[in-house]
């Protein structure tokens, strides 16, 4: 099928980029854009060759996501929950979940997003109860994307019965259910969240009473500690977003005819792209990697403002739509180390 980096690059032109502003002011990505992205084999990149993915390697997955953040964000963070979900199915010792799902998922003819966000507070928004046969959910997940364009749910909440344990001992129960209101519909309330960028990535809060979910369904219980350290390369991806962002920004600064501003943001584009390489392995240089990364797409959205002019504010120009997505990458996915980086960074930018 070619080269991975050359097939997202082939998308993001051809598709995703022409309808980015489209996508953005409608609120819906066009179901050709998931189609674009399976045929391309670009659903399956967390897997690896003898679970039917791509034999790619961290740094292309890494380029792909970057590619076509910078042609349509939307799009592109909806597909990225994707993949959580196909590691998780890779790596579960629930046998008979991964052969249910894992090959529709790596084709992309079952598409999956993940709501992690309830689980890694302190204390944490939603649990999880032992019952007879598998697991009470109650609480709120407030950061479900993809609601009614996935098919499958990814679901990390806390074990109540590790509530007093510290984090080597404290669980966390992963489920892959159906993306859908469940038989029981008091069990789940959907409150679509208005977004200020990727609004078409229908993402949603969900109030949780009394969901019940079945053994059968269970990815993984790990520690809060090894669920925690599984969050670091996560970090890592979230920050293609900011730089894909960037670099659409440099692109359009140069197509207004300022090619040595342009240069300079792509210098420091390639900057705050090693900086997040580094940070994969020293954790603790992740927020701020991840905090300048952000900061970095806000001022080269804030550059081609000026370089575009007026035509930034009137009309439909994307250096709109780059604005407010550069602003998303500041919060999306972040942590309470990433926020306390930026207030530092940011008055300083």
């Amino acid at each position: 099928m070619g080269d991975v980096l050359d097939r997202a690059r082939e998308v993001a032109a051809r598709v995703l980029l022409p309808a980015a502003d489209e996508v953005d002011a409608t609120a819906t990505i066009p179901e050709e854009h998931f189609r674009a992205l399976a045929d391309a084999g670009l659903h399956g990149l967390a897997a690896p060759p003898e679970h039917g993915g791509p034999d790619v390697s961290f740094d292309d997955f890494l380029g792909v996501v970057e590619t076509l953040a910078g042609a349509c964000l939307a799009t592109t963070f909806t597909w990225m929950q994707h993949h959580g979900s196909v590691r998780a199915l890779v790596a579960t010792g629930n046998d008979a979940l991964r052969e249910r799902h894992l090959a529709a998922a790596v084709r992309g003819t079952t598409r999956c997003g993940v709501a992690y966000a309830g689980a890694i507070p302190q204390p944490p928004l939603l649990w999880a109860t032992r019952v007879d046969g598998g697991w009470r959910l109650d609480g709120t997940a407030p950061l479900v994307t993809g609601w009614g364009l996935v098919d499958l749910l990814q679901i990390s909440a806390r074990d109540a019965a590790t509530a007093d344990a510290d984090d080597a001992d404290a669980r966390i129960v992963t489920v892959l259910v159906p993306a859908a209101v469940p038989a029981d519909p008091s069990a789940v309330t959907v409150h679509p969240l208005d977004l200020a960028a990727a609004d078409a990535s229908r993402t949603v809060r969900l109030e949780v009473d009394g969901w019940v979910v079945g053994d059968d369904a269970v990815v993984a219980t790990p520690s809060r500690a090894q669920f925690l350290a599984g969050q670091h390369a996560s970090a890592r991806i979230n920050g293609c977003l900011a730089l894909g962002v960037t670099g659409r920004c440099a692109a359009l600064v140069e197509e207004a005819g300022e090619a040595g501003v342009a240069a300079t943001l792509r210098k420091a584009l390639d900057a705050a792209r090693d900086d997040l390489d580094a940070a994969l392995a020293d954790p603790d240089a992740m927020p701020a990697a991840r905090a300048a990364a952000s900061a970095l797409a806000v001022r080269s959205a804030a550059t081609l403002t000026v370089a575009v002019g007026s035509r930034a504010i009137i009309g439909r120009h994307p250096a709109r739509r780059l604005a407010r997505e550069a602003a998303f990458t500041l919060v999306a996915a972040g942590r309470p180390e990433i926020r306390s980086a930026l207030l530092d960074v940011l008055p300083g930018s």
